[in-house]
């Protein structure tokens, strides 16, 4: 059992059913009474600004949900701004709310002043940086994944960095520590490698 986290996350719909499509028996979860007592993996999809989806969090009384679950050492996956509010903070919009702080470092907007797009919607290749990650088993090096931001975490903790991509600058595109996984792209959107991470992830939640 995998809990979707549901706050109003404008691609929920596509993470629960390329979940189901990999096997995976998904439960939505939109407070902290509904989480399923045989949860056994947790994934946070996000879209939108940093601000509003850390408040509709703890509107929801999310937030001690999820970090019981990471502390249970049980296997979480943070997408796009689900990945962005596990930090601390952010430079979006001046913004207010603290993130959860499982990791050290800021969200920061790509600069204006490197001749690209922002935001970045479309694909680009991952160079991994940590071929252990488990996330990333079976996936070739300079894999493409989809991408749609227009900021991206700096983790303080260059060792959780687990792939990195080049667009105007070379940030960290994913991180993993322990039983914390987190994208910047979107594996529900990235058609067979990002299917592929997908089952992964799941296969972590078997027993």
């Amino acid at each position: 059992m995998i809990a979707l986290l549901d706050y109003g996350s404008g691609n929920l719909r596509s993470v629960h059913k390329a979940l189901t499509h990999c096997g995976a028996e998904v439960a939505l979860v939109r407070e902290a009474g509904d989480l399923p007592a045989n949860c056994r993996g947790m994934v946070l999809p996000g879209v939108g600004a940093f601000d509003d989806c850390v408040a509709a969090l703890d509107r929801q009384k999310l937030r001690p949900g999820i970090m019981e679950h990471i502390a249970g050492g049980k296997p979480f996956l943070g997408i796009c701004v689900g990945y962005q509010i596990l930090f601390e903070r952010s430079s979006e919009f001046a913004s207010r709310c603290p993130g959860l702080g499982v990791f050290q470092g800021a969200v920061t907007r790509f600069p204006a002043d490197r001749g690209i797009k922002v935001p970045q919607i479309g694909w680009n290749s991952l160079s991994v940086e940590r071929p252990d990650c488990p996330l990333f088993q079976g996936v070739p090096e300079g894999s493409h994944v989809y991408f749609v931001h227009s900021y991206y975490p700096e983790p303080a903790e260059a060792e959780i960095i687990s792939s990195r991509t080049s667009y105007g600058v070379r940030f960290a595109s994913a991180v993993w520590k322990a039983n914390v996984f987190a994208t910047q792209f979107h594996p529900e959107k990235s058609q067979e490698v990002g299917l592929r991470m997908l089952r992964n992830f799941i296969g972590l939640t078997e027993p």
